[in-house]
């Protein structure tokens, strides 16, 4: 966790400024372990998978069912005018 000695509490790792600097004193933090966890973290948000294929499935049958029923509502609107 980055400890920022001047201000005397800890940063959060997306708080700090690229160049390992205190957003508020300016100064530079003592990066501790964090670092390199948080890197990975990063790294694995970009593999992010899509959504498995059943799920698209169940999308476009949602979207299918829904379509359906509209078209449904419409002609009992207007047969009953």
């Amino acid at each position: 966790m980055p400890w920022c000695t001047t201000c005397d509490r800890f940063l959060s790792p997306s708080t700090v400024r690229e160049d390992g600097t205190c957003p508020t004193c300016g100064r530079t933090v003592e990066r501790g372990t964090a670092q390199a966890t948080v890197t990975q973290d990063d790294e694995k948000r970009d593999e992010r998978p899509s959504l498995p294929w059943h799920l698209w499935v169940l999308a476009a049958a949602l979207a299918v069912y829904l379509g359906f029923r509209a078209w449904q509502g419409i002609e009992w609107v207007i047969h009953s005018l």
